[in-house]
Order: C-alpha cells, then structure tokens, then sequence
C-alpha cells in the first residue's frame, strides 16, 4: 500500500496493467431497492454492500445505468441527475497473467486477502488479441493526439509492453526521436537523444502507432508521417517484414489480421482483476444514512 492508501502496481512489467475507472450512481441503486422492490432502507443497505459489478460492468467502452463515465470535476447523474455526494468510484486494475507478472500478482493478492471485503479479485480467461486491444484503448485515452510528443509516448508504451525486463524509463530519459536504425538487425541502441530500433522493432512501433491514430478517412500518424493502410503495409512488405514473417496474403485485411497476430501475440491467457471497493463502501454507508433520517 502507498502512504495514500492506493494499490502499489510498480512491481508490475509496464505494459502488463490496465486500468478502469467508473463511477456508479448509488441514488439509482437505492431508488431501485427501495422504490421498485419496495425494501426498507436497512434491508437495501444491507443488500448493496455486498454487491459486486461484474467484469463487464467495471470494464466497458460504454457505461450501462447505474454506471456512467464523466471527466467533470463536479458530475451529475445522467440518469436521474444526482449531484457527486451520491456517486461512488470503482478503480479496477486488470493485469495480464504470465511469467513477468505472476509473482508480483501472487504478493499483491496475499497483501489484501484480509480485506476481501474492500477489494474483489475477479478472473477471466482471455485470448491476447483481446489482452492487447484493451491495452491499446486505454493508451488511446492517455494520450493527447494533438500533441506531436505522442508519438514518442505511444512508442515507449509499446516497447515497454514488447520487452517488460528493459528500463525504458531510463532510455527515454531526454529522448527527442526515434528512428529506424540501418546498422543493427535486431534490438536498439540510443545515441546521444536518438533511440534507434532495428527495422522490425520499428516497423511493429509505426504499427501500433497507426492503430492508436487511424480513422477511416485519413489513415493513422506515425514516426514516418500519416499512413493509410495500404501504405502502411506497402512500407512492411518493401522493408521485407511481411516475408520475414511469412505473411503471404495479398488482401490487404487480411494481411491487418497476420500482422495483429504478430504484434499483439496468438493463444489464450488470464486476466486478473483487482478491484478496490472502499470508496463504493464508503458512500453506500452515508447513501444509507440519508434514506434513513
């Protein structure tokens, strides 16, 4: 635990952790127990603490009622427009299981198996290619595409998911570019405020940085400019990544799907979801309060 009483996640690889925020509208809850199935406000109390969202509740693009998402300072419900004394926020944690984070989840786990009450440990089994998509859309909300720096952001999140064990933050350290490097074959090296990484490390960056930026009408900003994907893909197969690794296809989706293979990996893995609910406690209590006076 930190001294503020978060999760301490820094003995996770980056790369393996992906986080979710959502807030949940306790008045809806309670109008619910207490309106519709006409339970008194101790009994609904009592029901509601032990509630627990599932996955799909805590982790969805969209937020269903009573769940909603919203970046303001002071939020209201927009279901019933409740003011921010009646919301509750359940940070979740989803971590990538395998040999770089097991012993660290294993701890992290010990360390707040006494208070099962606060926090839920939830499992799902998963495929990569869903793993490395939610991974992508949260980088997505944490970058800023108007800022030329993303670029640089988005390839160090990148790398730092590609190769955990590397200390990226010391490699980046006063970084200006990244460039593709015409003397080494495999890995990187920096020089001076250049990091430059062999061409297949830097053709999976331009990748991931395309899916990060792409739209459907002007193609996706990379180190190398924007690209559509035919251009993108051009660029593989000019640079001989594509035959490297044995991506044959000529339809240009379905060369999309052996490069996602590449990138994002193939086979099944488990997720692991930690999720904190001391504030969602918390207000349930004093929710309960209200109703009760």
């Amino acid at each position: 635990m930190t001294t503020k009483g978060e999760l301490d996640f820094s003995a996770f690889p980056p790369g393996s952790v992906t986080e979710y925020t959502t807030l949940v509208c306790l008045a809806c809850i309670f109008d619910i127990f207490t309106k519709q199935f006409g339970l008194a406000p101790r009994s609904a109390y009592s029901e509601i603490k032990r509630y627990s969202p599932t996955i799909h509740e805590l982790t969805a693009r969209q937020a269903v009622r009573p769940f909603f998402d919203s970046e303001e300072k002071h939020p209201r419900c927009p279901y019933c427009n409740a003011a921010k004394r009646w919301h509750a926020r359940f940070d979740t944690q989803a971590i990538e299981g395998g040999k770089t984070s097991d012993t660290a989840r294993r701890a992290l786990v010990k360390s707040i198996a006494k208070k099962a009450d606060q926090f839920a440990v939830l499992e799902l089994k998963s495929d990569r290619r869903t793993a490395f998509f939610d991974w992508l859309d949260t980088l997505r909300l944490n970058l800023d595409l108007s800022l030329d720096g993303w670029l640089l952001d988005a390839t160090r999140a990148f790398l730092e998911r590609r190769e955990p064990k590397t200390k990226w933050g010391e490699v980046f350290d006063d970084l200006r570019a990244v460039r593709r490097s015409v003397r080494i074959s495999e890995g990187w090296e920096r020089e001076g405020s250049r990091l430059f990484l062999a061409p297949p490390l830097y053709n999976e960056a331009l990748f991931v940085q395309y899916l990060v930026s792409r739209s459907h009408e002007h193609g996706g900003r990379t180190l190398e400019g924007r690209l559509t994907l035919h251009e993108l893909i051009h660029r593989l197969r000019r640079g001989g990544y594509l035959s490297a690794h044995g991506i044959t296809a000529t339809d240009q989706f379905e060369i999309l799907e052996k490069l996602l293979d590449e990138v994002a990996g193939a086979g099944q893995l488990k997720l692991y979801y930690i999720v904190d609910r001391r504030e969602f406690l918390e207000k349930v209590k004093s929710v309960y309060a209200s109703y009760a006076s």
